[in-house]
């Protein structure tokens, strides 16, 4: 039996424990920690890694996982929102940086072919680094973390024209307008496989798996799926990477989305690990340092002008100066499928050896760069605001009405854009409550604006803009937004300002609340569960049960399907007054040979065997009011028992089975 490929991933895992558990010490993000690990056991160091064919398949399964979960976590939705984003956007970023790049590569002797190749080198972002970055970051459905994605998603879908583009270069015969057509034909086939698989297909087929109640199945299913997709995509000539991008569009509004994020979160943060190792393995440090100052160069030479040219982009789509900077810092790397690319044009002599080695020095430590980069990212846009930039730098090609929220305390902070938030707003204002709303549409935030609602348009995960809607003087929040990580993500952000505020969210489902919970919900409405009840609440009213009925039987469905959680529910918690028109005193007549006969209180422990209390006791003509302890009870003795029928209907069995009415 060949163990190789298993001593190489001992090898793998070993280091990269090693090298994260200092990076974690030292704050240094893990992905830096990966590329290390590769470039140590690469084979142009140490040469531990011996099976690296098979590694870099279990790269390549990393980032299908992780373009899955990204799938996942956006939505077709989203996806149709930004298209303007993906086609324009994305056409511009790639499109500039082309030109840019063949016209530097010429100017420095290299042959127009050379040249133009290097410009689709050079256009290309590393989709799996970024992703991941923002994910973590939470800042996948930011404002101009969508930008981010659209043009990413672009630049995947160059990749197969400039393949072609790749072919004529190296004077290969193709017949392109046959190539033209294929490809037109097989995005038409894509565009209808993604519509009908999310509108139809796969929402059925998931809910039948789950239907099981066999977790092992469901899971079994999801890959399935994934890396199907995955591979007739690959088949109709796109990257396995963005079929899987796809398979995660088509799965991301069914229920059982979030049951899928989160199972598939460990593998795909175990494999995505693999690719940046197997990146880290094509540098050659023999080669950076035999040529230190030309790579050192080059390296600065990309970042600033795809800096430049993906800033400009940002800027073109209307961001502020704040998101222009953060779009092109997300975009100045070289990319993992630019090394597609490279192996074509080093196989086709487009690229001499001594270039090749160059672009990987490049991109390998772009990509090591990115991390620390887009740390800074933000402190470096707020540091260059203080500088006398004109306006429309500052608030973009269409800015929004800046409104000044006045100093408040003790207010409500609503954050969200759905139809819940809105409605809220529209009562709040109403009722002439003081409240902010925090709203991350741009055209939402200027027909509120436009209504004189008080509002501030921006990500709520942002600490400043948490900060300008005075969420640390807040008496209450209310956090109603779709996706589960941002929602996280702001109630982290909440609490770290505002340890005192009530916050008040909206979940779709329940599998997360004891997370939500932990994070510093104060309580948590799962809405399918809520619309459940409200329906099965009409339903009681119309079959004329009585309200107090009614209230209880609703109180004990939250606290089945709620457990422990359901004391966070302040609305629907019992009080006394649900309970007065159940309770009634009772007279009983205590007769001979009974278990209470010739017993004290005391002994007889009559409310914690039967709940009632005793209020008093009738004697012949006497009265005895709030009896001790050690009061005997006799023989021909009335008792009156405060309690409910059933509770009265238990002790009743200790004293009589008689009534004295």
């Amino acid at each position: 039996m060949d163990l190789t490929i298993l001593k190489d991933i001992v090898i793998i895992f070993a280091l990269s424990t090693l090298v994260n558990l200092v990076f974690t010490k030292t704050k240094v993000p893990n992905v830096v920690g990966y590329l290390l690990t590769g470039i140590i056991a690469g084979p142009h160091l140490l040469s531990l890694v011996k099976s690296r064919h098979e590694i870099e398949l279990m790269a390549e399964i990393g980032v299908v996982l992780l373009l899955f979960t990204i799938g996942l976590e956006f939505s077709l939705k989203h996806l149709l929102k930004i298209r303007r984003i993906v086609l324009l956007g994305g056409f511009l970023q790639v499109a500039l940086t082309t030109i840019v790049f063949y016209l530097s590569a010429y100017l420095f002797g290299l042959s127009w072919q050379s040249s133009l190749f290097i410009g689709f080198l050079a256009a290309l972002s590393s989709s799996a680094l970024v992703l991941k970055l923002l994910q973590e970051r939470s800042e996948l459905t930011s404002n101009y973390g969508r930008t981010v994605l659209g043009i990413l998603i672009f630049q995947d879908l160059m990749l197969v024209p400039l393949l072609l583009f790749t072919n004529l270069l190296g004077n290969h015969q193709v017949n392109l307008t046959g190539e033209v057509l294929l490809l037109a034909l097989k995005a038409v086939a894509i565009i209808g496989l993604v519509y009908v698989g999310n509108r139809w297909l796969l929402p059925r087929i998931l809910q039948q798996i789950a239907m099981t109640k066999n977790q092992e199945l469901f899971m079994m299913s999801v890959f399935l799926i994934c890396l199907g997709i995955a591979l007739l995509t690959a088949e109709l000539g796109m990257t396995l990477a963005f079929g899987a991008f796809l398979a995660g569009l088509m799965i991301s509004e069914s229920e059982y989305s979030h049951n899928v994020f989160g199972n598939i979160i460990p593998f795909k943060d175990t494999f995505t690990s693999f690719f940046f190792v197997s990146i880290g393995m094509l540098l050659d440090l023999s080669f950076v340092a035999d040529n230190i100052q030309l790579v050192l160069f080059s390296v600065l030479l990309v970042i600033l002008i795809k800096f430049i040219i993906a800033s400009g982009t940002g800027f073109l789509l209307g961001h502020t100066f704040r998101g222009t900077v953060l779009v092109g810092v997300a975009l100045s790397q070289v990319g993992e499928f630019s090394f597609i690319l490279a192996e074509i044009g080093f196989a086709y002599a487009i690229l001499t050896d001594f270039y090749y080695q160059l672009f990987l020095a490049i991109a390998v430590i772009t990509m090591a760069l990115t991390p620390f980069m887009m740390k800074i990212s933000l402190p470096l846009a707020n540091a260059l605001l203080k500088l006398p930039l004109p306006d429309i730098m500052r608030k973009g090609l269409f800015p929004l009405k800046e409104i000044e929220v006045p100093d408040m305390k003790d207010h409500l902070v609503i954050i969200g854009t759905d139809d819940s938030a809105l409605i809220l707003s529209d009562i709040m204002k109403d009722s002439d409550m003081k409240h902010v709303s925090i709203v991350f549409n741009p055209s939402l935030a200027q027909k509120k604006m436009k209504k004189g609602d008080l509002v501030i348009y921006g990500d709520a995960v942002n600490l400043p803009i948490l900060l300008k809607a005075h969420v640390d003087t807040a008496e209450y929040v209310v956090i109603s937004v779709g996706d589960i990580i941002p929602a996280m993500a702001i109630i982290e952000k909440v609490r770290q300002i505002n340890s005192k505020a009530f916050i008040l969210m909206r979940a779709k489902q329940i599998d997360n609340l004891e997370e939500l919970y932990k994070l510093g919900a104060d309580q948590v409405l799962p809405e399918k569960l809520e619309i459940a009840i409200d329906l099965f609440n009409r339903i009681l009213i119309k079959s004329a049960y009585p309200k107090n009925k009614v209230t209880s039987i609703l109180r004990n469905i939250r606290n089945m399907i709620l457990g422990v959680f359901s004391e966070r529910d302040i609305a629907n918690q019992a009080n006394i007054f649900d309970e007065f028109s159940k309770i009634s005193i009772t007279p009983i007549t205590i007769n001979s040979n009974t278990e209470a006969d010739g017993k004290s209180l005391l002994e007889l422990q009559l409310r914690s065997k039967t709940g009632v209390t005793l209020v008093a006791i009738k004697r012949g003509t006497e009265i005895i009011e709030h009896p001790s302890p050690k009061e005997i009870l006799h023989y021909e003795d009335v008792v009156y028992l405060l309690g409910n029928q059933e509770q009265i209907e238990s002790a009743q069995k200790l004293f009589s089975s008689n009534l004295d009415i």
